[in-house]
């Protein structure tokens, strides 16, 4: 039975969310029907589509009490969307309904399982949260919260661990049938661990152990864990509040890191190998994968950065956006990230131009737009290395942003200071790309509202929003030095 909280939510998207035409959206990316939107939820397939739910406030642009919003798609670039999922009208969930995980369950239900959270007064009087993990099972449309919820709480934590932070349980099956969950939680040493639990019914759950802990290395507590097999190895993704800046590999506040390894499920647990960052750009955070029914690893996550959430545009009225799903692999122990290959059947209008000569600032032919697919490939010519290499795209007169390579260092720069942003906050960050004498190969996304940088075939990717007026469509290459330049730009077109 749908609550009458969860159907004022529905009512209220369902009156003014169609109102919002389609251009003042991005052409691909996944958005909310009105209000805000940070984390992806629920990212799965069910009945044959791709679910994807997503935290959400309906009634402003600030965060707020969190729903769970929901969309659908067949091919991960056009979404489809559908009413509200969940709305926080339970005791146990009264204060949100935060993120979570979605499967399909033997009997044709799709199982929602997300963290509840519940305020109340700690020992010294303060208010506090107390979070706890429920589930919810429906149709892909509704959803009936279960009556034995929570089915996890304080009693099913490791010794030391917090029932303040203890949230976002990602879900899944294995073959066998025993379904799993990892969630973060927060150890005694006040850092960051992600818990394994296991369940033969997606119902009731055996706490199995720690896979892994921050031990205050890298950030504080690991929001939004996955953990997943590709390629040969383990893969284990956490989202860390409070980082340190670690070079130009891990920016300070949250971020986000990807711990690649090995797992022995008899006991030995996960053995860390490597770790990096999961993107370098300015915008992105709280990723989540599900296995598509050809093999792929698809990743999805909030193209937005907590730290800038205030520098919104003025009177807008949804905020918050996802980022273009990606499939992954992991190569020499590194994580890999492109484009969903669907965008391809996107593409028109071909622009090619190939060992063009630049030295100082130059336009191409055919070679602009703020909806579109291009990728770029540098090269030194001549007998010194060039000292770096610009491209500036979404420009205008005033606008513009900018994506600046410098051979010497190896230092890839995103700089998004005169891209439309309202309020002055972090607008550049740099990031080391592995040196090959000068070379090197971008792939470029643009949508409406935000650029997305891919670093020879996946190395490494970097997203950013941005905000530039639509009119600003140049794009121009600059070279100090001299290099040669190759370009290969599709236009993206959508059906309306």
């Amino acid at each position: 039975m749908t609550s009458e909280l969860l159907q004022k939510a529905r009512d209220f998207e369902a009156q003014y969310g169609p109102h919002i035409p389609g251009s003042e959206r991005p052409a691909f990316h996944a958005t909310p029907t009105i209000g805000w939107m940070n984390d992806p939820n629920g990212f799965s397939f069910y009945r044959g589509e791709c679910h994807l739910f997503y935290q959400y406030h309906p009634y402003s642009v600030e965060w707020g009490p969190m729903h769970w919003g929901h969309l659908k798609t067949r091919d991960f670039i056009r979404w489809e969307r559908l009413p509200i999922a969940l709305a926080p009208d339970k005791d146990y969930d009264a204060a949100g309904c935060f993120s979570g995980g979605a499967v399909e369950l033997p009997d044709g239900r799709q199982l929602l399982l997300y963290t509840g959270v519940r305020r109340g007064h700690n020992a010294e009087g303060l208010l506090q949260d107390v979070q706890t993990q429920c589930a919810a099972i429906g149709d892909g449309v509704n959803y009936e919260k279960i009556p034995e919820n929570p089915i996890l709480d304080g009693k099913d934590l490791p010794e030391g661990g917090s029932t303040v932070d203890f949230r976002d349980p990602k879900v899944w099956q294995d073959p066998d049938g025993t379904f799993y969950t990892v969630i973060g939680n927060r150890t005694a040493d006040g850092s960051g661990a992600i818990l394994l639990y296991q369940s033969r019914d997606g119902l009731r759950w055996e706490f199995i152990g720690t896979l892994d802990r921050s031990r205050n290395q890298y950030g504080r507590m690991w929001e939004c864990p996955d953990f997943f097999p590709l390629d040969g190895r383990q893969v284990l993704i956490a989202s860390p509040q409070e980082m340190n800046p670690v070079g130009l590999e891990f920016h300070a506040g949250n971020g986000t890191v990807c711990l690649t390894g090995d797992y022995a499920p008899g006991g030995a647990g996960f053995t860390r190998r490597s770790v990096q960052a999961v993107d370098y750009g300015l915008d992105f955070y709280a990723p989540q994968t599900l296995l598509t029914p050809d093999g792929r690893r698809i990743m999805i996550a909030w193209m937005q950065n907590w730290g800038t959430v205030g520098a919104k545009p003025y009177h807008c009225r949804w905020f918050g956006q996802m980022t273009l799903p990606r499939e992954l692999s992991v190569k020499d122990g590194r994580l890999y990230q492109n484009p969903v290959r669907e965008l391809e059947h996107y593409r028109s209008c071909p622009v090619t131009h190939h060992s063009i000569p630049v030295c100082g600032e130059v336009n191409l032919p055919g070679v602009q737009g703020r909806v579109l697919d291009m990728t770029i490939r540098v090269r030194p010519t001549g007998g010194a290395l060039y000292r770096w290499f610009r491209v500036r795209v979404a420009k205008d007169g005033e606008h513009e942003t900018i994506i600046r390579y410098r051979p010497s260092d190896g230092t890839l720069k995103i700089d998004r200071t005169r891209s439309g942003l309202p309020h002055d906050i972090v607008h550049t960050r740099s990031f080391l790309v592995r040196p090959q004498n000068g070379e090197i190969k971008l792939r470029v996304i643009l949508d409406r509202f935000s650029v997305e940088v891919f670093v020879n075939d996946g190395e490494q990717a970097a997203s950013t929003v941005i905000y530039t007026r639509q009119e600003a469509q140049a794009i121009t290459f600059e070279a100090g030095g001299s290099v040669l330049l190759d370009v290969e730009k599709y236009s993206l077109a959508f059906d309306n």
